[in-house]
């Protein structure tokens, strides 16, 4: 006979054992799904680790880079103030022209890539 909670009254509980077998085989189910998902994302993490390290690297990389460009430009600074201080107006012309020309010749650049479609 079996009472309301469907446990069996006379048979000594063998309702019990096979309920406890199924829930015990769900959870080892379960457990295998985390298991294979904590894998995943371990491997995930380790990829991002990964990444992270070469974005690093790149990033000192580049700062290195604009440091020594930082150098030049300060360098070439202070020889055109040189220049400027020691030399005639003859060179200041030149240096405009210069300047006129690259002007003239990114803005030719510019307009050209824009009728090429590119």
């Amino acid at each position: 006979m079996y009472s309301r909670n469907g446990r069996d009254v006379e048979g000594g509980g063998k309702f019990d054992d096979a309920n406890s077998n199924i829930l015990e085989q769900q959870n080892n189910d379960r457990i295998s799904e985390l298991s294979e998902q904590v894998a995943r994302l371990k491997g995930l993490t380790v990829d991002i680790g990964s990444e992270v390290r070469e974005q690093n690297s790149l990033l000192e990389q580049m700062g290195e880079g604009f440091l020594s460009t930082g150098d030049m430009l300060q360098g070439s600074l202070a020889k055109i103030g040189i220049m400027l201080d020691t030399s005639s107006g003859k060179h200041m012309c030149y240096m405009v022209l210069f300047v006129v020309f690259v002007v003239i010749f990114l803005y030719w650049m510019m307009t050209y890539k824009g009728q090429s479609g590119a």
